[in-house]
């Protein structure tokens, strides 16, 4: 860039600078400013034309005027002139203004345009450099379409000076990050990609920072650069500080290239190619091994650069997750960094060590640093750093140190800052039910996480202790024994009371045979906190009382007293006041047996994720990120029957004793009366989904106003079925529920139910590993002439899937008429970098649609006489390919959805079922008769349907059943 001369120095500019700051008030400086404006506007408007200097000088002055926060509403033609001129200070001047006062609505930016393609034409270096840093400083929407197509071309050029290419790269990222759509790479991309191999590191380092940008949107065009980049990593690392003399930092050759290298490599899978894995592994051990050398300069930029290097590496060997060596080294190199006196770290260091704690070939290294994390939790001043390693050794825990990280976070709750309370009890929380083989232990860690920190329990944390407690008989009674020593505290905790109210209110029975805990004592000291506690615990409490006076005749009289004084049955609260009244009439009115009818024990909750779960899912930060799913916890040891998202209801407690429904009980709500006055739901509102949260939408699918997702082909080719697609659905023609797909990543099972001409599917997708799934997607798609015949909607999955974790997926069925094929399920993530991408057939088949029909056996035969045309009979003798058990066909004939008719045919070996398949359109009647020869090992399976096709796909599925 070219020098400043001395006789370029503008001291009117000076002067005026020192007047300013020589102001003795804002008045002063406002006087002076007013003066000096009106003497540039007259300077402007002047007859006699102003040389390229005294422009310069003006424009300056607006520009300080401008920066000391006044409205400059004139000078910017006068901006645009000095563009033209051919002095680099004046033009510089000039494009300096245009970037900060000129706006992309301006009128002037034609005249701008023409003035900065002029430049970038010119082949001056200087100027074309001038004019690139100007449309990256106004960056707007009008200079991308103008330029957008020129940059690439100048970036490429055989003859643009190295200068130059550095500010192409970073002109075409700004333009980009601002309008992606009109930054076309095209047939640019592979030499762009091959500016990793120039000479120059400047304009390596320039380009990295697009190419990166570039790779995370359109991995796959920019695949190329992964060779590149490890080829270029691995001269720097190789090379000693002199050899990049020009760019080595404190010793450090190239940190800030080889950060970005690393960080580029992060947006791709480990290279397949064998050779350039090598090279690779080669370069982050040869890393790993600088960081246990010496520095060679004490100096903090020296270390600061080692380690910047350091982080990048091990970001990356954990972003591979696939070289177990690797992991364990750079979790060893972490633990050194646990004990650093320099914070910022220490920090890193934990941070770093979350993601590795979820890696199944690091996670025993993670294990043996857990002294210094649990001290590093006590003792660290700064609290991001304690949170830091609150959320390693929630990572960290497994079966084998569960006891001691939940009592080391519940020991640290008491004194632990209270903007991270909330976060540290779910996390106490999900670990104690998780790893609780001992449920007693589980029960006291929750009572005593609720005494601790009480204020922070939110209801999720209390509504599934509850749920817990309910769906495990063993620790009921010491769940009640547990509860009741607690509320004798005089300071009591709210949760506390509300759990020790539903739990004896449940099981207050288990402990009545001791005198200490006897029913009336245990009333008086669930009472007395009553008039200490918020409205909602008061509901819960009288609901409470109702259920006392069905476990303890006794305590009628009692009870009855307590809901008969006006300060219940006249309370200003509507819902108490409705309670206590209702609550005493049933007591009064209801006999003893439908007194323990309506009041008998809450049933169990279906199993589900854990609500706290989910709860923590939807915080932010590392903590957040490793947590499992409680299946997890399954497979370890101790079946925990889980329980719903939703809490224990309080009002359900005194509520009949309709038991809540399991996910694949009347799914549709199809055997709910409709009620009175309202017309019969269509077809159409019988799929209607009525969950609370919509998933996002996948872009390649309509949404419609349910928040499901209409069957649409996917935005990428999804792989051909599977080799053992057709086997598998095969498993599925007699049965609706089942594990449909697992392989070692792996599981998806499904639950379903079907009423007339629609379905209802929840498939449930398990993550077998400990590493999270990322770009989780799933499609369903109806190939060919299917998408007329069947109707499917689906509900959109998570993106993330946790290591352990399970995600739910809803889909609706409609079938419109009859049906051959099977809908494509396409699943698509990736595990650790590497896509996976497979495509299953789901089990839908058309027997999902009979609807069974009782006939007698004339009516049968009748029936059978009429369907003798011989399209309408599909027939087929096949040898039995498993035990001909007369249980077992039954079975799988009930489970096909038809009618399995006794005493109809004359021979009592055979078996004849009959059934209406169901369609939007039409209604196809099918009869069946299996007629087996158990000496000859062999089947005769004839079907007569009304239309013919129905017939042979029948047939198709039914001879791989028997």
């Amino acid at each position: 860039m070219p020098a400043v001369s001395k006789g370029d120095g503008m001291r009117g500019l000076a002067v005026f600078i020192s007047d300013i700051r020589n102001c003795k008030s804002k008045e002063a400086e406002i006087k002076r400013i007013n003066k000096e404006l009106a003497n540039i506007r007259s300077k402007f408007k002047g007859d006699k034309a102003l040389d390229g200097y005294s422009k310069k000088k003006y424009v300056c002055k607006l520009l300080f005027i401008f920066l000391l926060g006044h409205d400059i509403d004139f000078g910017h033609m006068e901006a645009v002139n000095l563009l033209s001129s051919n002095k680099y200070t004046e033009k510089q001047i000039g494009y300096l203004f245009i970037s900060v006062l000129v706006n992309s609505n301006s009128e002037l930016i034609r005249l701008i345009n023409n003035a900065i393609k002029n430049d970038l034409s010119s082949r001056n270096p200087t100027f074309m450099c001038l004019a690139l840093h100007c449309i990256a400083n106004v960056g707007s929407r009008e200079m991308a379409e103008a330029f957008a197509s020129e940059i690439p071309r100048i970036l490429v050029a055989g003859d643009t000076m190295d200068s130059v290419k550095q500010s192409a790269a970073l002109c075409l990222l700004r333009l980009y990050k601002t309008s992606p759509d009109l930054v076309l790479m095209g047939e640019w991309t592979s030499r762009v990609v091959h500016l990793l191999n120039d000479q120059h590191m400047g304009v390596v380092t320039a380009a990295i920072s697009l190419i990166t940008c570039l790779s995370q949107k359109n991995p796959d065009e920019f695949k190329t650069c992964v060779s590149l980049a490890v080829s270029r990593l691995s001269r720097i690392v190789s090379s000693a500080s002199t050899d990049l003399q020009d760019y080595t930092y404190y010793f450090v050759p190239a940190p800030w290239l080889s950060c970005k290298l690393l960080r580029l490599l992060q947006c791709y899978p480990p290279p397949e190619d064998g050779a350039v894995k090598g090279r690779l592994v080669e370069c982050l051990e040869t890393i790993l091994n600088k960081a246990q050398e010496p520095p060679k300069s004490k100096k903090v930029q020296h270390s600061n650069a080692k380690n910047a290097i350091l982080f990048e590496a091990i970001s990356l060997i954990i972003h591979y997750d696939s070289e177990p060596n690797l992991l364990v080294r750079a979790c060893n190199q972490l633990g050194q960094f646990l004990q650093h006196r320099e914070t910022n770290l220490r920090y890193l260091a934990l941070e770093s060590m979350c993601t590795l704690a979820s890696s199944e070939f690091s996670h025993e290294a993670v294990k043996t640093h857990i002294e210094t994390v649990i001290n590093a939790l006590k003792t660290e001043r700064d609290v991001s750093v304690r949170q830091r390693a609150a959320d390693l050794l929630y990572a960290m825990c497994d079966r084998s140190n569960a006891k001691q990280i939940v009592a080391e976070m519940l020991s640290y709750l008491e004194t632990a800052d209270y903007s991270i309370r909330e976060e540290m009890v779910l996390k106490v929380a999900i670990l104690a039910e998780k790893y609780a083989v001992d449920y007693s232990w589980y029960v006291d860690t929750i009572l005593n996480l609720i005494r601790i920190a009480g204020d922070y329990v939110s209801e999720e944390v209390w509504y599934r202790v509850i749920q817990i407690v309910i769906n495990r008989d063993d620790v009921q009674g010491y769940a009640a024994k547990t509860v009741f020593e607690a509320l004798q505290a005089p300071a009591c905790h709210e949760n506390m009371v509300k759990v020790g109210g539903y739990i004896l209110g449940e099981f207050g029975n288990l402990i009545a045979g001791d005198p200490r805990s006897s029913p009336l004592v245990q009333f008086n000291l669930l009472h007395s906190k009553f008039h200490l506690c918020s409205v909602p615990t008061r509901a819960l409490l009288l609901s409470a009382y109702i259920k006392f006076i069905n476990l303890f005749p006794e305590t009628k009289a009692t009870i009855q007293e307590v809901l008969r004084c006006d300060s219940q049955i006249r309370n200003s609260d509507v819902e108490l006041q409705q309670r206590a009244v209702e609550y005493l009439k049933l007591s009064s009115v209801a006999s003893t047996d439908v007194l323990a009818t309506v009041l008998e024990e809450m049933p169990p909750f279906p199993e589900r994720e854990s609500s706290i779960l989910a709860k923590l899912k939807k915080k932010k930060g590392p903590g957040a990120v490793s947590v499992t799913e409680l299946d997890d916890a399954k497979r370890e040891g101790g079946e925990l029957n889980g329980a719903s998202d939703r809490g224990p209801d309080t009002a359900a407690m005194a509520a009949s004793n309709a038991s809540t429904p399991s996910p694949s009980a009347d799914l549709l709500g199809i055997r709910s009366a409709a009620p009175v006055g309202t017309a019969p739901p269509s077809a159409g509102s019988l799929l209607v989904d009525v969950f609370s949260e919509a998933g996002p939408a996948a872009p390649s699918a309509a949404v419609n106003d349910d928040g499901f997702l209409s069957s649409a082909p996917p935005s990428e080719d999804p792989a051909p079925p599977l080799s053992e697609a057709d086997e598998l659905l095969n498993k599925f023609v007699c049965k609706n529920n089942g594990v449909l797909f697992e392989n070692q990543l792996l599981q998806i099972g499904i639950k379903s139910e079907y009423r007339q001409n629609l379905g209802r599917m929840y498939l449930f997708y398990g993550n077998k590993t400990s590493v999270q799934f990322a770009s989780f997607t799933t499609t369903v798609n109806c190939p060919g002439e299917l998408q007329s015949h069947l109707n499917v909607q689906t509900k959109p999955v998570e993106p993330l899937v946790e290591g352990g974790a399970q995600i739910q997926q809803v889909l609706n069925i409609e079938c419109l008429t009859d049906f051959s094929d099977a809908p494509l399920l396409n699943i698509k993530f990736r595990y650790g970098g590497a896509l996976q991408n497979l495509t299953l057939k789901l089990p839908v088949t058309i027997n999902k649609f009979f609807q069974p029909t009782e006939m007698a056996s004339h009516d049968f035969f009748q029936r059978w006489k009429q369907l003798s045309q011989p399209q309408q009979e599909a027939q087929k003798i096949f040898k039995a390919n498993h035990s001909m058990d007369t249980e077992v066909l039954k079975a799988k004939l009930l489970g096909l959805g038809m009618a399995l008719l006794d005493n109809v045919d004359p021979n009592p070996e055979n078996y004849v079922c009959a059934g209406v398949v169901q369609t939007k359109n039409q209604q196809v009647g099918c009869l069946l008769r299996l007629e087996p020869n158990a000496q000859a090992q062999m089947y005769r399976l004839t079907l007569r349907c009304s239309k013919d096709s129905v017939s042979r796909r029948l047939c198709e599925l039914l001879a791989q059943q028997f």
